[in-house]
């Protein structure tokens, strides 16, 4: 299975937001700059974070964005889902239909693959996620870009 890119953006402004002092609220632009991504793809990641309630962006003077406790405590598994979304890794009802889908055995394997993918990151956390050693690189990441 493999993550969209727009997921692997959220999940890596989750962890940079967890490892930054709770007295300091980086913004979208300097989140962006650490992951070395443009500033509009991560503003998308960003809204559908704060969307789900992981975390709170504020604007102007003393703004930026604060991970809120379900942000930090919630499981990984359940985080993908919610940005993944429903989607099958197949599409048998594409256009034109799959001819096999109504007797096809695959899908369901497929399905069923695609949840224990999910159920493996279920016990981990946003906070297990930036133990050492990955915490203390994600503080260290400061963004300069090549010009």
């Amino acid at each position: 299975m493999r993550l969209t890119k727009f997921t692997d953006l959220a999940l890596r402004a989750v962890m940079r937001l967890a490892v930054s002092p709770r007295d300091e609220s980086p913004t979208t632009r300097e989140v962006a700059e650490a992951m070395d991504v443009p500033t509009a793809h991560m503003a998308k990641a960003i809204s559908r974070l704060q969307h789900l309630g992981v975390l709170e962006a504020r604007r102007g003077r003393g703004g930026g964005l604060t991970l809120t406790e379900l942000g930090r405590q919630a499981s990984v598994g359940w985080l993908v889902r919610e940005l993944e979304g429903e989607e099958e890794v197949v599409a048998c009802e594409g256009d034109p239909p799959c001819p096999l889908r109504a007797a096809c055995r695959l899908r369901r394997a497929l399905r069923d693959a695609q949840e224990a993918f999910y159920a493996a990151l279920d016990p981990l956390t946003v906070t297990d996620l930036v133990r050492s050693p990955t915490g203390p690189v994600l503080v260290g990441l400061t963004g300069h870009r090549p010009e």
